[in-house]
């Protein structure tokens, strides 16, 4: 049973429609609902009865100093322990800083006193570690299952058994105490965001020297100790998570004294990213130039524009006098929310292009890839291609008769 307080999703999931772009979701979403097995309402007290296990999955935004709002955490967690008929298990899904889990568990037992029952609510982390564009895959088959608990049996049982169909499978599920799997997951975030910061701020070595940033990558990721994943130079990481709970964990450390520095750089050096790239483009084109942007999502598969690097290019361009023709396969609606009113929306990569002074290409889309750059060059008005995901090959685009600007390279 899904719950929601927003009418407007909750009457489209129960339409089988989903509120987000994500391969696979809705075709689970419309399977769900034509079994019995999945429904939705905006009512907790109508979901509770006969529930064993509630998982709270709500936003836990930047608040002041980067802090995680737990305000929605807080809430969900009083709400549950007010409608509560029976012994229940409360699993934190969302991604909240160390000390939650004891926070809520406070709070389950103030409200449960002044109610004057007796439940048993133990507070469970289980942290996800979904990818935007490949969360389905992700929920089904894990890497792991990372569960934090305090004690209680009865609770560790029924998480083994909801789990069971996954960790049959060989999926491991991994057991500690709350405040580890608190930690787990703002680790797991601020380490890949080190490992992109890091080989991102060896692309100014890289091109300074004329050293090619993508051999630096292979080289290094073929050390089975490194690992080649995340080692993509580009314009920066974005999205929900990542930003997010890089700052986070840096509140966090600020919270308890401890110097961070390390996550401090992450954060600064994927500024700098967004920063440079920038530079470069209002070093190359005129002024009142026509630019032309392919991808606004954050990454690929997504229409999610949080922390898009997109966000902080085009409102530069433009505030800088410049026109830009942007296209995103999926993210367009979304971007129309949070991009200047200026921006000129097209319905393909070419009309996006046609005329363009300059092109940018700010998000990987697998439809960008394999494009005819031929015709690129004949339908911009410059010569000027800035790969800001480094997706193309500099000699194909040379060969087509356009100059390339890549990361590092």
């Amino acid at each position: 049973i899904g719950v929601d307080i927003d009418e407007a999703k909750v009457a489209l999931l129960k339409q089988g429609k989903s509120p987000i772009f994500e391969p696979g979701l809705e075709e689970l979403i419309q399977s769900g609902l034509k079994s019995g097995l999945l429904s939705f309402t905006t009512k907790l007290e109508d979901a509770i009865p006969g529930t064993r296990i509630i998982f709270s999955a709500v936003a836990t935004p930047p608040g002041e100093n980067h802090a995680a709002d737990l305000r929605a955490v807080f809430a969900v967690t009083e709400a549950v322990a007010k409608a509560a008929t029976q012994d229940i298990v409360f699993v934190n899904k969302s991604t909240v800083p160390v000390g939650t889990g004891k926070k809520c568990a406070d709070r389950i037992a103030a409200v449960l006193k002044d109610r004057g029952v007796a439940l048993k609510i133990p507070v469970v982390s289980n942290p996800e570690f979904l990818r935007e564009g490949m969360a389905v895959g992700d929920t089904l088959m894990p890497d792991r299952i990372v569960v934090g608990m305090n004690g209680d049996d009865w609770a560790k049982e029924l998480i083994e058994e909801l789990y069971r169909p996954i960790t049959r499978v060989g999926k491991p599920m991994v057991w500690m105490n709350r405040e580890s799997a608190e930690i787990v997951k703002y680790a797991s975030n601020s380490f890949l965001a080190t490992k992109i910061s890091f080989i991102n701020m060896l692309t100014e070595l890289a091109e300074i020297t004329g050293a090619n940033i993508r051999d630096i990558a292979k080289g290094m990721g073929l050390d089975d100790r490194i690992g080649s994943r995340f080692l993509h130079a580009g314009i920066g990481y974005g999205g929900s998570c990542f930003p997010k709970d890089v700052k986070a964990l840096l509140a966090t450390a600020k919270e308890y004294g401890l110097d961070f520095s390390i996550i401090s750089a992450t954060d600064q050096i994927n500024t700098r990213a967004r920063q440079r790239f920038l530079e470069k483009v209002l070093k190359v084109i005129p002024a009142k130039s026509t630019v032309g942007v392919w991808g606004l999502a954050f990454k690929p598969k997504t229409d999610d524009m949080r922390e898009a690097p997109s966000i902080d290019v085009i409102t530069a361009l433009i505030n800088a006098g410049h026109t830009v023709k942007a296209f995103d396969p999926a993210a367009m609606e979304t971007a129309k929310k949070v991009l200047p009113l200026s921006t000129q929306w097209m319905e393909t990569p070419m009309s996006a292009a046609n005329g363009a002074d300059v092109l940018l290409v700010l998000t990987e889309w697998d439809a960008f890839r394999g494009v005819d750059l031929h015709e690129l060059a004949n339908t911009m008005k410059g010569k000027d291609l800035f790969d800001g995901r480094n997706i193309y090959d500099p000699k194909d685009v040379t060969t087509a008769g356009l100059i390339y600007h890549g990361i590092g390279l």
